[in-house]
């Protein structure tokens, strides 16, 4: 038996809940499809998660459900030929945690080709701190990178940066030597976020109002995990030829823009897709944030949490309550 997170759902009602419970390997063999199985040591606490956990948004697709879709482990059983007992790996994304049982359980079932190996930099703890919030923030990054936004060409913006994205990717950009602006609505932050390495600070109020097609170029590119008016004020703010990387939808899926940031000054706004990007690109991902991530910056933004806080820390994040990234710390 092993402890595990499990999301139900009424067939009378419709309505989610989440307990913690014990399962068994019959059960994970009957709910999974996969040729590897990995003892988890460490999962995370991710907006969707929260989603997944509260019923707030549809993200699961079957029930009942493991949720959790990040974990870091070591491998029990292969049959895939790229893994085999003892291999450290990560997961991140790939439907795992919402059609697929997740991380919130001491074992995990899933197909080798989903996984990554975990970093010789990183303990399962310290890759699950980065988990898809930071996975993502890198990718975002590498985005700004490929469409020329170097440190010297402007201010760089990140909004929600707060969050889980928003903390790592404030944390990266301010190493790579980029100025940063923090876009925030929780002025209690401002020390966290300028430890972080954020140069300034701005309210999220500036941005999250309906807006101007197009403002006064302020910044050279700019990480947004808000969405809706937010992103549109985002680019409408970009400087000529700038570039904005895309990655969430806090605030709406909606998207209240014109053609003018595109049309008038050549901006470029980047899809950022961390859940079913390819294996190279997974793996160069997580081989930048081995060589750029500070990892005190990496500590302070970071808490840990046991497997049975999750479903509180669940709602306490689609709240906006949670700075930064929770752990959790599935082996102990």
């Amino acid at each position: 038996m092993f402890d595990a997170i499990l999301v139900e759902k009424s067939g009378d009602t419709g309505a989610v809940s989440a307990r913690l419970t014990q399962l068994n390997d019959s059960d994970l063999i009957a709910n999974t499809e996969g040729d590897v199985i990995v003892a988890v040591a460490a999962s995370t606490v991710n907006y969707k998660d929260g989603l997944a956990i509260t019923g707030k948004a549809p993200v699961v697709r079957r029930y009942p459900l493991v949720p959790g879709i990040d974990f870091a482990g070591t491998v029990l059983e292969s049959s895939h030929p790229d893994w085999k007992p003892g291999d450290n790996v990560i997961l991140n994304g790939w439907g795992v945690g919402e059609g697929h049982w997740g991380g919130y359980a001491a074992k995990a079932r899933v197909k080798g080709d989903w996984l990554v190996p975990l970093p010789a930099a990183f303990t399962p703890a310290q890759a699950m701190a980065i988990g898809t919030a930071g996975y993502t923030a890198m990718l975002c990054v590498q985005a700004l990178e490929a469409h020329g936004i170097t440190p010297d060409k402007g201010e760089v913006l990140v909004t929600g940066a707060a969050g889980g994205v928003g903390s790592v990717a404030v944390a990266l950009l301010a190493r790579l030597g980029y100025s940063v602006i923090a876009s925030t609505g929780r002025s209690s932050e401002t020390d966290y976020l300028k430890q972080l390495g954020a140069a300034s600070i701005i309210d999220r109020a500036e941005l999250s109002a309906p807006g101007r097609p197009l403002g006064k170029e302020r910044w050279a590119g700019a990480v947004d995990t808000v969405g809706s008016h937010t992103l549109a004020n985002v680019c409408a703010g970009t400087r000529y030829r700038g570039a904005v990387a895309a990655c969430g939808l806090a605030q709406g899926m909606d998207f209240p823009s014109s053609v003018a940031p595109f049309i008038l000054r050549g901006i470029t706004l980047c899809g950022i897709d961390s859940v079913m990007a390819p294996q190279a690109v997974r793996r160069e991902a997580w081989q930048r944030l081995a060589r750029d991530l500070d990892l005190a910056k990496l500590e302070a933004m970071t808490r840990h949490i046991r497997l049975k806080d999750v479903i509180g820390a669940a709602h306490d994040i689609v709240n906006g309550q949670v700075r930064g990234r929770l752990v959790v710390d599935i082996a102990d």
